[in-house]
């Protein structure tokens, strides 16, 4: 596999996380609040791939650009990124040695939580 770091994806949520479009749920809750398949192929069918594509920090350019299986490492449900499924690319794109995508997520991760310890001192 050739998957590689999807760089218009990771600009993007930036972006979101910037914009306060974040969920800050705990490690183990992304197989709860990930899109079902059909959530999915509902969102592919109202934007199409190139939007589908800004929720996966990973590309396997060896997969047919329109098909669900060339887009790796999601991080959101397509409205805010998750903390936990930050979490969890970070831990599987280590585990499989796609060190850009890891240092991607942590990065984005290390966003959520700055913006966490903000919050809490200003309270």
């Amino acid at each position: 596999m050739a998957i590689k770091l999807n760089k218009t994806a990771f600009n993007y949520a930036k972006e979101l996380i910037d914009e306060g479009a974040v969920v800050i749920d705990d490690r183990d809750a992304w197989s709860e609040h990930q899109p079902s398949t059909r959530e999915e192929n509902e969102f592919i069918r109202k934007h199409g791939f190139q939007e589908y594509s800004k929720w996966h920090l990973g590309i396997d350019d060896e997969q047919a650009e329109d098909t669900k299986r060339r887009y790796k490492f999601p991080y959101g449900d397509f409205k805010n990124v998750h903390r936990c499924a930050l979490l969890s690319a970070e831990s599987r794109a280590g585990q499989y040695k796609h060190f850009d995508i890891e240092k991607a997520a942590a990065h984005l991760h290390g966003m959520i939580d700055g913006t966490v310890h903000e919050i809490k001192a200003a309270s």
